[in-house]
Formats: C-alpha cells, sequence, structure tokens
C-alpha cells in the first residue's frame, strides 16, 4: 500500500474505532429501534448516491460531444459503482437504486419514509438541498451530515469528493441489522424480505473490489501533490466525525422515547 495511504489509515484509526465501538450498536435491540434509526439513515443512503454521482460527472464522460477519458481505470471503477447502486435488481428481479431498495425495506417495515419523500418532493420543484433540508423535521445532525457532504461536493475539488466517498461509509450497519433482523425474524416469526435482500446485497458488493479500487483511486487522484493528500485526510476525519455526530443524536433521541426501566 502507498505510504500516503498507510499514513491516512493509521490517523483515522481513532475515529475509526470511535465509529465502530459507538454506543448506538447497543441501543439498537428490536426492529422498532431499527425502524426509527432507518428514518435518520435514509438521508445519508440518498446523499451518497450524489457524492457517487460527482465523481461520474468528474471522471467519466458525461457531456456532448463525447471525449475519451485518459484514466478509464477511473471510468470502469466509477461506471461500475453506479451500475449496481442506481439499476441493481431487487429481490422481485426488478431494476432499482439501492436508495428506492431502502425506501422500500423501510415501507415494508413499516418505517415512516414521509420525511425523505417530502425532502426529495421539495428537491424536486426546485428547492436546494441546504433549504430542502429545513423543510422536513429532522434532526439538526441528519442536516450536517448532508450539508457536509454537498459542501464536499460544491467544492468541485475531486479528490475531496473520492475521500468522503471512500472513508466517510459505514461498513458495520449490515452486518448488525441482519442479525437483529434474523432474530425477530424467527422469534415473532415475521419476513423483511426487501431488507434482508438489501442488506445481503450491500455486504455483497461492498466486499474485496470495491475497497481497494476506491483507494487507488485516491491514490491516482492525489499523485505527488502533498496537499492534496492532506486535504483528503482532513476532509476523511470530518466525514467520519459527522457520522459519529449522527449516531450520537440518534441515539440519544432513541434512548429518549424508551420507556424507562422500573426498579
Amino acid at each position: 500500500m502507498n505510504s500516503n495511504l498507510k499514513f491516512i489509515e493509521t490517523e483515522l484509526l481513532p475515529l475509526r474505532i470511535k465509529l465502530r465501538e459507538h454506543d448506538l450498536y447497543k441501543t439498537l435491540s428490536s426492529i422498532k429501534d431499527i425502524k426509527f434509526f432507518m428514518e435518520s439513515h435514509v438521508f445519508a443512503v440518498w446523499d451518497f448516491m450524489s457524492l457517487l454521482k460527482a465523481l461520474q460527472i468528474n471522471l467519466t464522460s458525461v457531456t456532448l460531444p463525447w471525449l475519451p477519458k485518459k484514466n478509464t481505470n477511473l471510468v470502469r471503477f466509477i461506471n461500475e459503482i453506479t451500475l449496481a447502486e442506481e439499476s441493481d435488481v431487487n429481490k422481485d428481479g426488478v431494476f432499482k437504486s439501492h436508495f428506492e431498495m431502502y425506501v422500500d425495506a423501510m415501507e415494508e417495515m413499516g418505517a415512516d419514509s414521509s420525511l425523505i419523500e417530502k425532502f426529495l418532493q421539495s428537491i424536486n420543484e426546485g428547492k436546494t438541498v441546504k433549504k430542502s433540508l429545513e423543510i422536513v423535521t429532522i434532526s439538526e445532525a441528519v442536516k450536517d451530515f448532508v450539508n457536509f457532504t454537498f459542501d464536499t461536493i460544491n467544492s468541485n475539488q475531486t479528490h475531496k469528493i473520492a475521500a468522503a466517498f471512500t472513508y466517510g461509509r459505514e461498513d458495520i450497519i449490515p452486518d448488525m441489522f441482519l442479525k437483529i433482523v434474523e432474530e425477530t425474524s424467527s422469534k415473532e416469526n415475521i419476513n423483511f424480505d426487501n431488507f434482508t435482500y438489501y442488506l445481503e446485497r450491500h455486504i455483497e458488493l461492498d466486499g474485496d473490489e470495491h475497497g481497494p479500487l476506491s483507494l487507488q483511486m485516491i491514490e491516482e487522484l492525489c499523485g505527488n501533490d502533498n496537499v492534496k493528500w492532506q486535504e483528503v485526510l482532513d476532509i476523511a476525519k470530518s466525514a467520519l466525525q459527522v457520522r459519529i455526530n449522527l449516531w450520537t443524536a440518534v441515539k440519544q433521541e432513541l434512548e429518549s422515547k424508551k420507556e424507562p426501566i422500573l426498579a
């Protein structure tokens, strides 16, 4: 591994440990808890797509007249991820984005998808992301998370966008959710087929291939530019921190809704 990548991994380790060992995971113990979590987390599922599309715009040819890009490895990588994320096959053989599959899973479980739908409707009507976030009743941590993503995108600096894309995503959620869903399904004899399929697909696609390729993308975008490497580290730290903040906010909200245990 490139020495700069190794340095970034070392520098990010404390934040990664903090995220991996976050108390939120102990708080999520039932389907009811997961439903509540999903109502906030769906905004992070959505904004991932905008990071991906920003990379596709910057790294592949999406304008006319078409011109070939020099780095075809990155073109292939981004297009492959876009294909899977934007038009994967759901459990019924229908082409859907992972975001839409997530919303389907929310509805299957009885989670409230009205806030994300209201948010998207506002954007569809021409309002900015920032203004659309103010229209819906969501926590400041969700707003901060999405605004950080779009501040990064609006920098129009591809290495920064790639840093948020590569280092700012969670990897513990699918495994943890699968365990809770499987335990609840067997205990209460309820099936959550859409959610289970989404989680298993997520684990499959985020396996060994995409991780190394995303690091290769960082390496190729930064080259020997020390300023870019430092900016990648800064964005990566900020991306992990806003996710930790989001987890903390969800945990606090979740705990406030739970009934106290009487002595």
